[in-house]
């Protein structure tokens, strides 16, 4: 019989020391001081971010960390005097990234910024699209948070050719990933359910789920377990 040893689990005072040590090793954060506490493997960060960018480099760098099962952002964003740009530059800003990457159709994407608050809106034709134009905002300078109200307007498929494709999808990348989560697919939504490992591969899996031709939004109701 095939015996499956499971690694120990960390205790809370070893989780804290390891989320410090990841945003200390992180070559963006080295100038961020954060504020961390973790009870029953649930992360809470707290402190300023002199942007955006650093903001969810901290709360990526705690999900990182073996043994994390949330976090708990109370992070706030506060630009240098250096960094703050007028709504006005922030506008010309966001055109241009949007214009700029090769991937993105910045024609069908509208922007609204406010107080360096970001928000966008439009149709795309495809889940990814709209993820990657929030990636592409929240790297400005002077910006303090994007608000993502772009929708997805794609042909609609069969949702059993929707899944098969996804399945085969995780199926390429990882059998053992694929054998744990459970797809279902209703008017081109998607809903994900199942163990991870950990938040980088929750991520990943959500990633290939809205890359799929006819998927409209991903619902990630994936939990993560670190003894897998």
């Amino acid at each position: 019989m095939e015996t499956i040893v499971r690694p120990m689990t960390k205790t809370d005072s070893r989780i804290k020391a390891d989320v410090l040590s990841e945003i200390a090793w992180d070559p963006y954060l080295k100038e961020v001081s954060a504020t961390v506490s973790v009870s029953s493997g649930v992360v809470t960060v707290s402190g300023q971010a002199p942007s955006l960018a650093a903001h969810l480099a901290i709360v990526n760098a705690c999900h990182r960390v073996q043994g994390v099962l949330d976090v708990v952002d109370e992070m706030t964003v506060a630009p240098s005097a250096a960094a703050i740009r007028t709504d006005d530059e922030l506008a010309r800003a966001v055109r241009e990234a949007l214009r700029w990457d090769a991937y993105l159709p910045d024609e069908r994407i509208a922007t609204t910024v406010s107080g360096g608050v970001v928000t966008l809106q439009g149709a795309v034709p495809s889940w990814a699209h709209r993820s990657d134009a929030e990636r592409a905002i929240q790297r400005l300078v002077g910006v303090r948070g994007v608000v993502n109200r772009i929708t997805v307007a794609c042909a609609q498929a069969d949702p059993v050719a929707i899944k098969l494709q996804i399945e085969r999808a995780l199926e390429r990348r990882a059998e053992r990933t694929a054998r744990r989560i459970t797809i279902s697919v209703r008017d081109g939504v998607v809903t994900l359910t199942g163990p991870v490992a950990s938040w980088i591969e929750r991520q990943a899996i959500e990633r290939i789920a809205g890359s799929s031709p006819g998927v409209r939004s991903v619902e990630d109701r994936m939990t993560i377990e670190p003894s897998l």
